[in-house]
């Protein structure tokens, strides 16, 4: 009984098996065969001749067979790194295949010269037909041999296969439409991307970059470039385009510390594509920083050798600076400050004196230009303080001495702001977002003058402020003047860069910024959801106030989310709790409603306080952790941005003084009018010439 049970158990074991096959066999080996590939595996030299002679003879073996493991006696031999026996093998004529990637692959640069070498004969050996199947090829049909070699970074391969011609087809942009792009992504996208980022990992290896570029460091800052806007397109491959990014600014700074004397930093960094440094000495503007400044090239900027030099020259005047006391350096600064008056005075009457030369220093620029605007920040002080203020109710109030006072500096800033845009042109301008806070301050200053123009031509008698009409153009010039004064203060965080200390801090306000504006974006989408359902259910529920007393600001009724507006305003101060829970209630005894209403609000409260409000703070301690983790690439870069707008000719004087017309000034202004009408002459002159020289020879021509 028990032996029939055992036969049942084990026939529905049987049953409940999966039976397992091998869907791809390879040929059976003979033993010849096995011991040929033995052979080559413990690189047996005799027996491997020995196996290939009698292969040529009495074709006892396929000297192109495959082991188990789907390898050929060429790429087992390339594994070993055996070339004795990679040359008798090529001698015979194996067949090659996906030899050479193999070899690449592996590194093994003597393979590879041996195959570079090779010459392929005319008839093929006997071939499995598994080999010709690029199916089942460990490469797949984009992967070129300087492709691979480039991935491994190898140097003596990539010169090897350089010096035989090779080339790397351009990619295509990502945006591209043309015929080849849209086939090839309808065909296989997948692939299309992979070939893509392919190319790229080649094109990004330092190796190939160093051997074929004419110019490295332009190619690593265009390639980075590129690299880093396709891995905002690309969102699937992101972390690779963005590791291939960082990797040829990597580069660039390691090429970067090769300089060995402050001649050949200068070099590089003067270095223009127009200009031979070598043959013209003039060329000190550091054109390719600038470029580096333009790609973000951050590792390259805030290299050790190249803030050096940007130290040496922005204390050019005082060569000691570091090494002085703080307090040398504090009352140095605070004298220079209080005789920028003297200095821009100077500079205006003779701009090549030894003063005017002085204050053209970057260091000294930099000081004048500060103390002139905490000058500004002063009289903007006095102004607030409204110490020579006109009659409260004049409508038309004329300006104070302190605001006739302000109005040199004001126009001065907007004169400075139009010459940097047309220096650095409107892209140039915007992408610098000190520029567009610049812009939003001179743009309320400027409407604050206008207004209080107006203002003043169209009212002259005075009247009770509570009796204006709310538009006022006065109210309107205060409303603005105030909101400017808020942006002329804050601007001053600019100047913060140029401390090591107080820098990092600065620039980790500006990405909690970007953080919060991220923020605002997910929370003005659940402030209008509930704002919308708030209100459609307490809408009909609204009440009148005594005395014109209406929204939330009025104890004596409720009506918080009885209009849109309200309802906006209720729940974006409830954040700051000051929105008692009694807005929820109901005159009539509807428990059901107000039921609906009090979780609709705590709900709110909950998303807004607890998950949003916590997100954001997460956010911003992510913000500044990066910062402080990159803190020092982070501060030298923008500390450079900032001295290199000191290392510009122009722009000398602060404002005020730069609005006044200085001899240098109106000399340049002559000499391009100069310019410009002469060399319109002359082009006139060259057709007048160019026409007669051709009737006169024709007319000979006719005698």
């Amino acid at each position: 009984m028990s032996q029939l049970y055992y036969r049942k158990s084990n026939n529905s074991s049987y049953r409940d098996r999966i039976a397992l096959r091998i869907i791809r066999a390879e040929s059976e080996l003979s033993a010849l065969e096995r011991a040929y590939l033995g052979a080559v595996e413990k690189g047996d030299y005799s027996s491997v001749k020995q196996a290939l002679e009698e292969a040529e003879i009495y074709f006892r073996i396929n000297i192109n067979c495959i082991d188990p493991l789907g390898r050929t006696a060429l790429l087992i031999a390339i594994e070993n790194e055996n070339l004795e026996i990679i040359e008798l093998l090529l001698s015979y004529n194996v067949y090659v295949g996906d030899a050479l990637l193999h070899a690449i692959r592996k590194q093994v640069v003597g393979a590879v010269e041996l195959l570079l070498n090779h010459k392929k004969p005319r008839g093929e050996k006997q071939v499995l037909p598994v080999l010709l199947d690029r199916q089942f090829s460990d490469f797949t049909p984009d992967i070129t041999p300087i492709i691979l070699a480039a991935h491994t970074n190898n140097y003596e391969i990539i010169k090897l296969l350089l010096q035989r011609g090779v080339s790397i087809p351009q990619p295509h942009a990502v945006h591209c439409n043309c015929v080849e792009c849209v086939s090839c992504s309808d065909v296989d996208s997948l692939r299309h991307s992979r070939s893509r980022l392919n190319i790229y990992k080649a094109l990004a290896s330092p190796s190939l970059i160093a051997l074929s570029s004419e110019d490295p460091f332009l190619t690593a800052f265009k390639l980075s470039w590129e690299l880093k806007e396709l891995s905002t397109v690309e969102n699937e491959f992101k972390s690779e385009y963005e590791e291939l990014s960082r990797m040829c600014k990597q580069f660039a700074k390691d090429l970067l510390d090769q300089t060995r004397s402050s001649k050949e930093l200068e070099i590089i960094l003067n270095y223009r594509d127009d200009i031979n440094p070598l043959m013209d000495e003039n060329t000190n503007d550091l054109a390719r920083l600038k470029l580096a400044i333009k790609y973000s090239q951050k590792e390259f900027v805030a290299q050790p050798n190249c803030q050096q030099l940007l130290a040496s020259r922005w204390y050019d005047e005082f060569p000691g600076w570091r090494r002085r006391h703080w307090a040398v350096k504090l009352l140095t600064c605070i004298f220079i400050g209080l005789i920028f008056p003297l200095l821009s005075i100077g500079y205006l009457i003779s701009p090549k004196s030894r003063y005017g030369l002085f204050i053209r220093k970057p260091f000294i620029k930099f000081i004048c230009h500060t103390a002139s605007y905490l000058t500004f920040l002063f009289l903007l002080f006095l102004a607030s303080q409204h110490i020579a203020s006109p009659l409260p109710n004049l409508q038309g109030p004329p300006p104070t001495t302190v605001e006739w006072m302000i109005l040199p500096w004001v126009l001065g800033f907007i004169w400075n702001e139009i010459k940097q845009m047309w220096d650095s042109g409107f892209q140039g301008y915007i992408d610098d977002w000190w520029n567009l806070m610049d812009f939003i301050m001179n743009s309320l200053y400027i409407a604050t003058i206008s207004l209080k123009i107006l203002a003043y031509v169209k009212y002259s008698a005075q009247k009770p402020r509570c009796n204006w009409e709310m538009w006022h153009p006065t109210l309107v010039a205060e409303s603005l003047f105030a909101i400017a004064n808020i942006f002329s203060s804050l601007r001053l965080i600019c100047l913060f860069t140029a401390n090591s200390h107080l820098g990092p801090l600065q620039i980790s306000l500006g990405r909690m910024l970007l953080d919060i504006l991220k923020f605002l974006f997910i929370y003005w989408l659940v402030l209008l959801a509930f704002a919308n359902g708030l209100n459609q259910l307490y809408f009909y529920y609204e009440t009148e106030g005594s005395n014109n007393c209406k929204g939330i600001r009025c104890n004596q009724q409720n009506n918080a989310f009885s209009t849109l507006f309200e309802t906006l305003q209720s729940l974006f101060w409830s954040i700051f709790g000051l929105i008692s829970l009694y807005v929820t209630n109901v005159e009539p005894e509807h428990e059901f409603t107000e039921f609906v209403g009090s979780t609709m609000f705590g709900t709110y409260n909950i998303i807004s306080l607890v998950v949003l409000l916590n997100m954001l703070i997460a956010m911003m301690n992510n913000s500044y952790q990066h910062i402080a983790d990159h803190a020092d690439i982070e501060w030298k870069f923008a500390r450079t941005k900032l001295w290199m707008s000191y290392f510009e000719e122009g722009g000398t004087l602060p404002s005020p003084f730069n609005i006044i017309p200085s001899p240098k000034s109106v000399y340049y202004l002559f000499a391009w009018i100069k310019k410009h009408l002469l060399k319109r002459q002359s082009v006139k002159r060259l057709e007048t010439f160019e026409t007669l020289g051709v009737s006169d020879g024709l007319f000979s021509s006719e005698l």
